[in-house]
């Protein structure tokens, strides 16, 4: 049976940070509220004409160098983002032309803050059978752009960054499985719902949510898909290494690791300093884990996330 492998991780941050202290000085709200309901301090913003496929590219070129790959062998790149550059081509055709192949497959996921579970499951199906040899996958966000910096609800919450891995086959497990989940009944929770028509802006453009309903779905959801990798694999919380979930809210990423069984001491979080930043938040995490030595090769690694649509999915690998 042949698998995919994540074999370099890579990511990138703009250079703006956002303090809570900053955001206090222009809205309504407080350090001390915005980190004891979600653990954000700070958070990461694009600057002026910094593009998601120019975040892409960088956090690409860090996991093709950790890889050891070079571009002529990338035949597949998978790009999760809610922020395209532009309506078409995909950001993902964007990224190949700056990467400069001119070979095989590439197009956009957009599964919001669970799109990078969703890319990296698409990407390790074409691996894993053959059809692609090295496989380049993205989460970049410059979620920043949705918000309404007047809305203190949603502002503080988000930020911009992206995380990549390379992928390639493998004999033995890489990844175990993939568990993809979506429920578009609860889309009304958490949307953009705004979008171009004969070139005008039609509805709502910025971010709307409903933070209770997302939190409620989020800590049962993220337990149940977690739970599914893991049963479906024959282990149990307490064997993992590292659990990497998506970085939205640490009173959620706390409570899905306790319903778990995982010691806190084993999860992975960057929800302090880079905010949720969607597609790009797991990947992010993961690339912070293996590079200051946390990750080696040989552990067991659950990814999980949850995100508009709803969606909602779990990547359980062997790193």
């Amino acid at each position: 049976m042949a698998y995919s492998k994540i074999v370099g991780t890579g990511s990138y941050l703009p250079e703006r940070v956002v303090t809570n202290q900053e955001l206090e000085s222009r809205i309504s709200t407080s350090d001390e509220w915005i980190v004891s309901r979600t653990g954000i301090e700070a958070r990461h913003v694009a600057a002026d004409g910094e593009l998601t496929s120019d975040l892409a590219l960088r956090a690409a070129q860090n996991a093709m160098t950790a890889a050891g790959v070079s571009a002529d062998e990338i035949d597949l790149i998978v790009v999760a983002t809610t922020t395209p550059d532009m309506v078409f081509p995909s950001t993902a055709c964007l990224l190949q032309a700056k990467l400069g192949i001119k070979r095989g497959a590439a197009f956009d996921v957009q599964a919001v803050c669970t799109g990078f579970i969703y890319a990296l499951a698409t990407a390790d199906k074409f691996v894993a059978s053959g059809a692609h040899k090295c496989a380049l996958v993205v989460g970049a966000e410059v979620f920043s752009r949705l918000l309404d910096w007047n809305d203190r609800r949603t502002c503080v919450l988000f930020g911009d960054g992206a995380g990549a891995v390379v992928l390639k086959p493998s004999d033995a497990p890489g990844i175990y499985s993939s568990h993809l989940h979506a429920d578009g009944s609860y889309s009304h929770i958490l949307r953009v719902a705004g979008g171009i028509a004969e070139g005008q802006i039609r509805g709502n453009p910025y971010l709307e949510m409903d933070g209770q309903a997302v939190f409620k779905l989020a800590v049962r959801v993220l337990d149940e898909c977690s739970r599914e990798a893991l049963e479906h694999n024959g282990f149990k919380g307490s064997d993992l290494d590292w659990f990497v979930p998506h970085q939205a809210n640490l009173r959620i990423i706390n409570a899905t690791a306790d319903k778990m069984g995982v010691p806190r001491e084993r999860v992975v979080t960057t929800v302090a300093r880079h905010g949720n930043t969607s597609a790009a938040s797991v990947p992010l995490a993961l690339d912070k884990a293996v590079r200051d030595g946390r990750i080696r090769p040989g552990h067991l690694v659950l990814l999980e996330g949850v995100g508009g649509g709803m969606t909602w999915g779990s990547v359980l690998l062997r790193f």
